[in-house]
């Protein structure tokens, strides 16, 4: 029996909007794993720099005080004492400092967010690292400094690169020679294989080292001090054998890292200074 090719294309026409139904409600027609533009989405290369890079996300932690109220704190911007331009060129004070509002609010802190007090807290800060504690002290007793128990502010002491290590293997020399010392047709194969081979593998380690400090608002007087360090490593490496080739390269980022020391530094204050 002869099915007329229009019954036929308003069939397959049918069947194709069913399956594309079918597809949305299965990703529950939001954007899903299917609907990635990625032309390596699924691949091998794509899961393990995936799994790289949920390593880098953004973890939160849990505070031990944090079902406790903190006081009303505002942070201001510190300093960056770093001469290494890959991390100046990177980093601002005011990068930090929302890092610090972020998780200092998580740890139930009551943060007045400096976008609030506009011209006040540069007239503080200024006062402040120019060394004029009468000055800043008549700042905080304007608007809603009034009210605020503590300024906190994050410097960075160290960031740069300690430590580069790297190691490697190229068969060309030792191919040659298991080709000449063989003579044979089957000895020059083994050697070219063998010559093909190149390995790589480099890693970098940073240690950067991060100063948090309290500050009495009523009085610039130092209340409480700390420090922490943490070390990032970056590596990569690859993998050549008779045409086949493999790289990967990652490590934690710049920026989870220093987000990483706020919240080292802010389990810190909330432990010990709420």
């Amino acid at each position: 029996m002869r099915i007329p090719l229009r019954s036929m294309a308003g069939t397959l026409g049918t069947v194709s909007t069913l399956a594309l139904l079918a597809a949305c409600q299965t990703t529950g027609g939001g954007a899903g794993a299917s609907d990635n533009p990625s032309p390596t989405a699924g691949s091998s290369t794509s899961q393990q720099a995936n799994a790289m890079a949920d390593k880098a996300m953004y973890k939160p932690i849990e505070y031990v005080n944090g079902a406790k109220k903190g006081p009303q704190i505002i942070v201001i911007p510190g300093e960056i004492k770093s001469n290494n331009a890959t991390f100046t060129q990177r980093f601002g004070a005011n990068n930090i400092a929302d890092y610090a509002e972020l998780e200092l609010g998580k740890a139930n802190f009551r943060v007045l967010e400096r976008s609030d007090l506009g011209p006040l807290l540069n007239e503080f800060t200024l006062a402040y690292t120019m060394g004029d504690p009468q000055k800043a002290r008549k700042v905080l007793q304007k608007g809603k400094f009034k009210t605020t128990k503590w300024i906190i502010k994050f410097d960075v002491l160290k960031a740069e690169p300690v430590a580069t290590a790297s190691q490697g293997f190229d068969g060309a020399a030792l191919g040659s020679i298991v080709g000449i010392a063989s003579g044979t047709r089957g000895g020059y194969a083994a050697g070219t294989a063998i010559g093909s081979v190149k390995t790589g593998e480099t890693t970098g380690v940073w240690i950067i080292g991060m100063r948090w400090k309290l500050i009495n608002a009523n009085t610039t007087e130092q209340v409480a001090t700390g420090y922490n360090e943490q070390k990032m490593e970056l590596g990569a490496k690859s993998t050549s054998v008779l045409g086949v080739s493999s790289s990967a390269a990652g490590g934690l980022t710049l920026d989870s890292l220093v987000q990483r020391l706020v919240q080292q530094n802010v389990y810190d204050i909330d432990k010990n200074h709420k």
